[in-house]
């Protein structure tokens, strides 16, 4: 296996500065040696607080660029396949933000894409890499919980900047987006199965119109999935998997710290005081690192990425039914 595999950023988006390209430096298969803005002095000011040793003014440069191997895109939602087919055909592998679409059948274009130009193409859910979820998923294969029968889960935060690309519709913005989208992958994860129909509530914001407060109940053949994700609550988030046999927690299922370990708890007995309650501790580690490692393996082993095209499109297929459940007030059935 090659040393590193070299990425180039797409620009200068706060989630690559504060979170992965930090991450991916500290990779023992990566490393990050170009940025883009579509502003050169955005693009240097980047590249020199990080260390990056190219900054380019536009993402047409970046893609032409011979000493880039991948291109990560946290790109604003619209234009996550737009510039994701860019990068392809520009011979580059890449890791897309999710959601890696806005529709199922825009999801759906990059698998040509993906068969013509023979690139990885991979939607960030960094969670698929991290050491507490595939710990989760062995569990729940060992039967610890019994039969699964219900997943819940809850992700919420704060924000009402209509300046905020959140709050802008034309953007994809809104809660099933940016958050939502954890919850139903983790149901399909933790069930191993696709919904077979999908019922849903949301309430908009009056005057962004994103969805602030989105609800659904999914149907799957093994049992149920019900979940709440806003963008207009007091931060909080858990996962829960209920079984005939026992129940585990995720304590922060999503924005994981990297400054001390993380838990999960697992209960077999029953006991609603908690004192049958286990718990599991994982060291301490940023799940954006293992993404970019997970990523990189892929690549030089030609083995599949840790969230496949397949997977990133039934997933929009479920966000698509949520939001057609939200607008009918009827069951909707998912259609990837």
């Amino acid at each position: 296996m090659p040393e590193k595999l070299r990425w180039g950023v797409l620009s200068t988006a706060n989630i690559g500065l504060k979170k992965v390209i930090p991450a991916m430096q500290r990779g023992q298969h990566t490393t990050v040696a170009a940025i883009a803005s579509r502003n050169l002095a955005k693009a240097r000011q980047a590249a020199e607080a990080l260390k990056i040793p190219t900054a380019y003014g536009s993402y047409e440069e970046l893609l032409a660029d011979p000493d880039i191997d991948a291109i990560y895109n946290p790109l604003p939602n619209q234009f996550h396949v737009p510039w994701t087919i860019k990068a392809a055909e520009a011979g580059k592998h890449v890791l897309c933000e999710k959601p890696l679409s806005l529709t199922v059948a825009e999801a759906k274009t990059l698998l040509e894409v993906r068969a013509r130009t023979g690139v990885k193409i991979s939607e960030a859910f960094m969670i698929r890499s991290f050491t507490q979820w595939q710990r989760v998923r062995e569990l729940l294969r060992e039967g610890r919980v019994g039969q699964l029968r219900s997943v819940t889960g809850f992700f919420s935060y704060f924000n009402i900047d209509s300046a905020n690309i959140r709050n802008q519709t034309e953007c994809g913005g809104g809660a099933l987006y940016d958050i939502g989208c954890y919850l139903i992958h983790v149901s399909r994860y933790g069930f191993e199965q696709e919904p077979a129909r999908v019922i849903a509530c949301i309430d908009r914001d009056p005057n962004t119109r994103i969805d602030r407060l989105t609800s659904a109940l999914l149907e799957f053949p093994g049992g149920q999935s019900i979940f709440t994700c806003s963008t207009q609550l007091i931060p909080y988030q858990r996962v829960q998997f209920l079984g005939t046999r026992g129940r585990i927690e995720v304590e922060i299922p999503f924005n994981a710290p990297i400054d001390r370990p993380t838990r999960i708890f697992i209960d077999s007995s029953g006991d609603l005081t908690g004192a049958g309650i286990t718990t599991e501790t994982f060291p301490a580690g940023d799940q954006y690192t293992f993404q970019g490692d997970a990523f990189a393996r892929a690549v030089w082993e030609n083995t599949e990425v840790p969230v496949s095209l397949e997977d990133s499109i039934a997933n929009m297929a479920v966000i698509d039914a949520v939001f057609r459940s939200a607008a009918s007030g009827r069951w909707e059935v998912p259609e990837p």
